[in-house]
């Protein structure tokens, strides 16, 4: 039986997706409350490697186990083995062509920016944190330079595995709900650090310090050096991935803050 399981989890708690020799990451708890839900050994697939810090609201994984189980049973009974900071949102048994990584056609991420004077002790590990003011309509004017299908080898950071540096942006947008900015972004696929390297580049042209057109500058370098530092883990998620309606599975991107749209 393949099973597909919809997860939400705090990245703070661990050292990202993938596996690791400390246990420590999402791969090796949510493998470790199966095999106590299952008595079965499973490897879970992931639709997007998230690095250490990083948060998803709407990320998607297949296993494939002997055990003969309800989607219902499945979310409880996985749940009830799992750390409060990890969750099953929901599961799904779908064919055996179904592929968590390579049946999606599209993911989306979500990056938030806590924009005030001081720091907030209740959004540490949960946004990023920029105490100078951050204009949200210059940045999201400088993201229509991203939109449509690039070379974006200037957000690619070093170590990344993609076979091509070509993607293709079909959305973005940057919103502001009193001190929050959120930056929304959804792509065919993303490069290693791609849009932590974006955010970067925003938050330099919302300070003023760069101005708008330098976004067009920076994309047709295609040079890591030309763009600005990498922005901090904390603030990105993993909101939604898209899949072909044949597989049935249910659309539960969100985000992470409740605000008014």
């Amino acid at each position: 039986m393949r099973v597909a399981l919809g997860l939400e989890y705090d990245g703070c708690a661990y050292e990202g997706w993938q596996t690791q020799p400390s246990r420590r990451t999402v791969q090796d708890v949510l493998q470790a409350a199966v095999f106590k839900f299952t008595q079965e050994k499973v490897k879970a697939v992931c639709a997007g490697r998230t690095d250490a810090g990083v948060h998803a609201t709407g990320q998607v994984v297949h296993l494939d186990a002997m055990a003969i189980r309800t989607e219902q049973s499945w979310v409880r009974g996985v749940n009830s083995f799992l750390e409060p900071t990890v969750c099953v949102r929901w599961a799904r048994i779908v064919p055996d062509d179904f592929h968590a990584r390579f049946s999606a056609f599209s993911r989306s991420y979500e990056y938030w920016i806590a924009n005030e004077p001081m720091r907030s002790a209740l959004l540490a590990g949960r946004t990023a944190w920029i105490f100078r003011p951050l204009d949200e309509q210059r940045m999201q004017e400088a993201t229509t330079s991203l939109i449509g299908t690039h070379d974006f080898s200037s957000f690619r950071a070093a170590g990344c595995q993609s076979k091509t540096p070509i993607k293709t942006i079909s959305e973005m947008s940057v919103d502001r709900f009193g001190r929050l900015i959120r930056i929304r972004v959804k792509a065919d696929g993303f490069l290693y650090h791609m849009v932590r390297n974006i955010v970067g580049c925003l938050v330099y042209i919302g300070t003023g310090a760069r101005p708008v057109e330098w976004m067009q500058e920076v994309l047709e370098a295609k040079s890591r050096d030309a763009a600005a530092p990498t922005s901090y883990p904390a603030g990105l998620y993993l909101s939604r991935v898209g899949y072909p309606e044949k597989f049935g599975l249910p659309d539960k991107g969100k985000s992470p803050f409740a605000v008014d749209e």
